[in-house]
């Protein structure tokens, strides 16, 4: 029998020994070695702001993207968004827009940001305020990866300062006079609408500012619209704005669970909206178990802050309809009590959802099996199991805190983590086009530098 010819030129050739099966076996070997090593390794330095998304199966044990003691750094997961924050955005100045100042405080400019800070729509003043003094602010708009047009419309509207015909002139006469605006189309700019309306507080929104960022608490408004304003692939839910006393003093204290006089409570008004009445009648059959009071929010009989908070810590769940939108303060204001909030309204959205397993810290039961079954399936859970959905609450709620970025946990840096995924590196839109020498022109191959407001919007 022949042997097979060595290939090859003679100084190269080799004599090889006969591979064996103990050859074999130790190859195999030291494979999985190799391999189990380099896993190790890649753990034990991997910086801890690239963690998995908490909560999922087979992940760590926890409600939300790791948080170093409960208080410590906040690991934001790294699919999509890098391992640090940076970023740069271009907040306008009120004066620096013709318009802008009336979308800030109103036509006659009386209404002031401290007057629009307070209440559940009071985010629209803390995200302008603490973008301003955010160490990823720029003031060169060429260099700007974002740009935040701050407006205050809802809290104007609801003082007189413009009506909605006002409101939809005046941004397009902002929107007008913004190059970069136009350059992308408005992919790269950022609005912030804190109620329920969402960007349907200006009208004229599908029209132009359709492809940009918006924030808000609302993920659905198709109760009373043909569409809603939120896309999940480019919006942003935000949380509602919780009373600063409530989040930085905590004035009203959590009750230990045996010391809560119901098993649950709904604390709002009826509005006439279906699921509100059913919890209202609900509240009649089973009065020692289902908290619903008919609450006052005007005259001397208002129930003030300090009671409202008093009245959701004395029951271990705290229901969260539907109201006049999807979303709802009261889910938010339930972590702060420690009452583990029970969502009753189908199509709501909440905020971070890549980094926060929400079943571990509520519960979301349909909307149309409101009635005594809730209230059995409710009474069936354990007090141990509520502790853990509290304990996991507490770790979450620094979310819904409009601190500023110094706090690691906080609204504020979580949308700034938002916001990251959002930058793009290349900027397009229908009317911006470029040329072989690297400048981009209009349709009428005007160079961007010379492009002068008023300009045709997007």
């Amino acid at each position: 029998m022949n042997k097979p010819r060595a290939l090859g030129p003679p100084h190269l050739q080799h004599h090889h020994t006969p591979c064996t099966r103990t050859h074999q076996i130790g190859a195999l070997l030291l494979a999985v070695a190799t391999f189990f090593l380099t896993r190790l390794f890649d753990h034990a330095f991997a910086p801890c702001s690239t963690a998995a998304a908490i909560g999922r199966d087979g992940a760590r044990d926890s409600a939300v993207a790791r948080l170093d003691g409960g208080g410590g750094s906040l690991a934001w997961p790294s699919g999509g968004h890098g391992t640090r924050l940076s970023l740069r955005i271009y907040v306008y100045e009120e004066d620096e827009v013709d318009g802008l100042r009336a979308l800030l405080s109103g036509r006659d400019g009386r209404i002031s940001p401290e007057s629009c800070v307070k209440g559940q729509w009071g985010s629209q003043v803390k995200i302008h305020r603490l973008f301003l003094e955010s160490r990823f602010r720029t003031r060169k708009k060429e260099e700007a990866d974002l740009f935040f047009v701050p407006t205050y419309v809802k809290c104007v509207r609801m003082m007189g300062g413009l009506n909605d015909k006002e409101i939809n002139r005046t941004y397009v006469k902002v929107l007008s006079q913004m190059p970069y605006f136009r350059f992308s189309g408005g992919r790269n700019h950022i609005f912030v609408f804190p109620s329920g309306a969402g960007a349907h507080l200006f009208q004229s929104w599908a029209t132009y500012i359709n492809r940009s960022i918006i924030l808000t608490p609302e993920g659905d408004r198709t109760d009373k619209r043909d569409s809603s304003a939120f896309n999940t692939w480019k919006d942003i839910i935000i949380p509602g704005n919780v009373d600063d006393k409530m989040t930085s003093e905590t004035v009203v204290q959590p009750l230990p669970l045996r010391k809560r006089k119901y098993l649950a409570n709904y604390l709002g008004r009826a509005q006439n909206k279906v699921g509100r009445l059913r919890l209202i009648e609900l509240a009649k059959q089973f009065p020692d178990k289902l908290e619903c009071p008919e609450l006052k929010f005007k005259g001397p009989d208002k129930l003030g802050r300090q009671e409202y908070f008093e009245h959701l810590r004395d029951a271990k769940f705290c229901l969260a309809p539907r109201g006049e939108s999807s979303w709802t303060l009261r889910f938010y204001e339930a972590f702060f009590v420690e009452c583990v909030p029970v969502l009753l309204s189908d199509q709501v959205e909440l905020p971070f959802q890549n980094a926060i397993d929400y079943k571990k810290i509520s519960i979301k039961w349909p909307s149309s099996r409101i009635g005594p079954e809730l209230l059995e399936y409710l009474e069936s859970i354990p007090d141990k199991l509520i502790e853990e959905m509290i304990a996991n609450g507490r770790q979450v709620r620094c979310l819904w805190v409009y601190a500023p970025e110094s706090n690691p946990c906080s609204a504020t840096n979580a949308i700034l983590w938002e916001l990251q995924r959002k930058v793009r590196y290349f900027h397009q839109s229908t009317e911006t086009f470029w040329l072989h020498n690297g400048s981009f022109v209009n349709r009428d191959l005007i160079e961007f530098s010379k492009w002068r407001p008023p300009m045709p919007l997007p």
